[in-house]
């Protein structure tokens, strides 16, 4: 092997050692407690940036429902239509604050509820450090009781 060859292996080695060095101090020690509030930070974030998202879709799907209601007949089908969709919209975004308050009762600290449209699925994202067996009954309970959903259309998805 070369001088050249030896030094350029060497230089990796020691990039590398110094990497792991960087990656040890961030996951343990003082390191970890500056990962844990970042994770916990960008939990709340997660949250209350779905929400804003999800506003702002519904409210540009609610505008463009009500620009083809106004310029449809009333009696043709596309009217029908946006007005059965701009319906189903309205009552998943109620389902939607109504079990995602409920779950907060249940004690969650945050909780994010997807109905589908077009389909019988619900997600539950809620926020949970280790979500228990009785935590996700208790979930499935709700989502079945309140939005009439069997409990295999449930998807819950902790996050911490």
């Amino acid at each position: 092997m070369t001088k050249k060859k030896k030094i350029v292996v060497l230089s990796c080695m020691v990039a590398l050692l110094a990497a792991t060095a960087v990656f040890n101090y961030m996951f343990t020690g003082t390191g970890s407690a500056k990962v844990a509030q970042t994770a916990s930070a960008s939990a709340a974030g997660y949250f209350a940036q779905y929400r804003a998202e999800r506003l702002t879709n519904r409210n540009e799907e609610l505008i463009q429902l009500d620009s083809v209601l106004a310029s449809a007949a009333k009696e043709s089908d596309e009217y029908a239509a946006a007005l059965t969709m701009k319906t189903n919209i309205t009552l998943n975004t109620e389902k939607e604050m109504l079990l995602e308050t409920l779950i907060k009762a249940y004690g969650f600290e945050d909780a994010v509820v997807v109905i589908g449209l077009d389909s019988e699925n619900v997600n539950v994202i809620a926020k949970s450090a280790n979500l228990t067996a009785d935590d996700a009954v208790a979930i499935y309970t709700i989502i079945a009781e309140e939005a009439s959903v069997s409990p295999e259309n449930v998807k819950i998805i902790p996050i911490s």
